[in-house]
């Protein structure tokens, strides 16, 4: 199982989204200057995307018997973290002037998921392609 590339990459993506649950989203700063911290489990949307998140990847990881249905999750994932990238950026630009919001750099970890979700299923696509060209050639041979 961890001899491929593409469980590297699906391993890689499930723990930068569940860093997310242990990083801050955004700092404000209120009066005074106090720094207030705001964490990805506060947001319930962003948890819901969190646990959705990494329970599919989570099963995508170990489907690794089944290389189309783990591509076609993998693709799903990439997806929904597509998605899970775009409510924080319409958040960021929402609050922006409400208030001295300063987002972290762990904002950007759902599209660098989804990149490492796309080249997986691209990968899985490549070794199903192998796997099927190596049966059809012994399938050739037994004739």
């Amino acid at each position: 199982m961890w001899q491929r590339i593409q469980t590297l990459y699906l391993a890689i993506s499930t723990l930068l989204i569940a860093s997310l649950l242990m990083c801050n989203v955004a700092a404000t700063i209120g009066p005074g200057g106090t720094e207030e911290h705001i964490k990805y489990y506060e947001n319930i949307v962003y948890l819901i995307f969190i646990v959705m998140i990494i329970s599919g990847n989570g099963f995508t990881l170990f489907s690794y018997k089944s290389r189309m249905i783990q591509m076609r999750l993998s693709i799903l994932e990439a997806i929904l973290m597509t998605a899970f990238q775009i409510w924080i950026g319409v958040d960021f630009i929402r609050l922006r002037n409400e208030n001295e919001l300063i987002f972290s750099f762990t904002a950007i970890f759902p599209i660098i998921a989804a990149i490492l979700n796309v080249m997986a299923a691209r990968n899985i696509a490549l070794d199903e392609a192998m796997v099927q060209s190596a049966y059809r050639l012994r399938k050739s041979k037994k004739k």
